[in-house]
């Protein structure tokens, strides 16, 4: 089928999985193409659901094999996902052009010594981890990647929009009808993400 739509998808991101909510560019408005949960860790390693805190009590270098391994495995099962996802949404007509991920404020980039020895930059690391395996695997399979602080979602989305905030909530909810439930925050988040990334 011949591409003659854009999509873009927003992700909010969470330990072990994410939620991803694709919108097009209808004629009547957004629409909603594909909602879905995003699995990111092997079944085989649970304790990678929270990496950074399994690996807390280990030496460095085991430390760091261990993460090696347990971005790998993310980074995997996000390139499978978002592959599946754009090639569905290529077999509606949809081009996908770019990918919204909800992020953190919390301080990124410390050494992985200086992360093990605070329990805030665990935790940190611990969500940022999965945000850049979905990240790196969207780019590179080519996507255009937004990072956006999820306290900024609502003023970017204002921008785009030209709505105010009330308002756009509102119809975020009625854009879930078109699927129904779950439409639960993770959903309207990544939908209003999604939503201000189509209108760029």
């Amino acid at each position: 089928m011949t591409t003659r739509h854009f999509s873009t998808l927003g992700i909010a991101s969470h330990s072990g999985w994410a939620a991803v909510v694709a919108l097009g560019n209808a004629p009547g408005g957004p629409q909603v193409l594909e909602r879905s949960r995003v699995q990111l860790i092997d079944e085989h390693y649970p304790e990678s659901k929270q990496p950074y805190h399994a690996v807390e009590a280990l030496k460095i270098d085991e430390a760091a094999r261990h993460l090696d391994r347990y971005r790998a495995q993310a980074l995997s099962m996000a390139g499978s996902a978002l592959r599946q996802i754009s090639q569905n949404l290529a077999g509606h007509g949809y081009g996908l052009k770019a990918v919204g991920i909800l992020d953190s404020s919390g301080r990124k980039g410390s050494p992985l010594r200086s992360i093990l020895a605070s329990h805030s930059l665990i935790h940190t690391a611990d969500g940022d981890h999965f945000r850049t395996a979905l990240a790196s695997a969207a780019e590179q399979i080519g996507l255009v990647v937004h990072r956006v602080p999820a306290k900024d979602l609502e003023a970017l989305a204002e921008l785009r929009l030209h709505q105010p905030p009330t308002e756009m909530r509102d119809l975020v909810r009625e854009i879930g009808r078109q699927v129904g439930a779950p439409w639960g925050a993770d959903q309207k988040n990544a939908a209003l993400l999604a939503w201000a990334l189509l209108e760029q």
